[in-house]
């Protein structure tokens, strides 16, 4: 079943011995799909009848609560199932409803609430309805839903509280190959293979301009080892503790860590060929 862009879920269904005798917001169906007049009841020896009426959340003027998620017909000694109530009625006087076959609905909750029921149509008998599905038998009606799943609203996640200390901090890539490392208190560009990762202390660690941005780095403190934060001064010289610092590349590793497997191979070599 499709998701409904262009309906509004139904809040209740309930008879009503005239289309007059509908509340306000509540639309009587006065006709089959044929063109015929929907009036249960009427004849036998009845003069009235009555009507089924339908009401959704387009007419409610404040949030509903519950929405219909699904319709039955009972039979008159099929006992009612758990979590569905029977319709309402707006009779008028010395007006009764027949008790052999009754509908009853399942209400839930709007925000809980995924397959609903948008739409009740009324036809023959013999008539079919496409993209409707039929709940049972009335008098010489039957009676059809339209099922769908209800469209939520994504959530937004929450504002992320950035602490003033994070925002003193930046994290910046730029391809700068070929020029010196340089450690200054503004700027500070330390070379990985080809590119230099910049520090500026007045930028932000994060983009502000939209603070609904996921980062792995959300709730992380930032801070140094204790055996640095005693050389840290607030002068030039803030991060001359790292002119030290020996950065190998590729090259110088995999000369310093080459391992040729020599004796492994021998070993191997000299295995019985049932082993290897």
């Amino acid at each position: 079943m499709a998701a409904q862009l262009d309906q509004a879920p139904l809040t209740g269904v309930a008879w009503a011995s005239s289309p007059g005798a509908a509340p306000f917001g509540w639309t009587p169906i006065t006709s089959t799909l044929e063109g015929a007049t929907a009036n249960f009841g009427k004849g036998f020896g009845q003069k009235s009848g009555y009507v089924l009426c339908i009401t959704s959340t387009a007419a409610s003027e404040t949030s509903p609560g519950d929405v219909v998620a699904d319709v039955q017909i009972l039979s008159e000694k099929t006992p009612l199932p758990s979590g569905y109530v029977y319709i309402r009625e707006f009779l008028e006087p010395k007006t009764s409803i027949s008790k052999k076959k009754r509908i009853c609905v399942k209400l839930v909750p709007l925000g809980v609430a995924e397959l609903v029921v948008f739409d009740i149509m009324l036809s023959g008998k013999s008539k079919v309805v496409p993209c409707y599905m039929k709940i049972g038998e009335i008098s010489s009606f039957a009676v059809w839903c339209k099922k769908g799943h209800l469209l939520k609203p994504k959530p937004l996640p929450k504002p992320r509280n950035i602490s003033p200390a994070m925002k003193g901090l930046s994290l910046e890539t730029t391809d700068q190959d070929n020029k010196k490392t340089e450690f200054s208190s503004e700027k500070s560009l330390t070379r990985i293979g080809s590119k230099h990762v910049s520090l500026k202390r007045d930028d932000s660690i994060y983009d502000t301009s939209n603070l609904y941005g996921i980062s792995a780095m959300d709730g992380v403190p930032f801070a140094l080892h204790p055996k640095f934060e005693s050389s840290i001064t607030t002068g030039t010289n803030a991060f001359s503790i790292f002119t030290d610092l020996n950065i190998k590349s590729l090259a110088d590793i995999e000369k310093e860590y080459d391992y040729a497997f020599v004796v492994e191979r021998t070993a191997a070599a000299r295995l019985p060929p049932s082993i290897c």
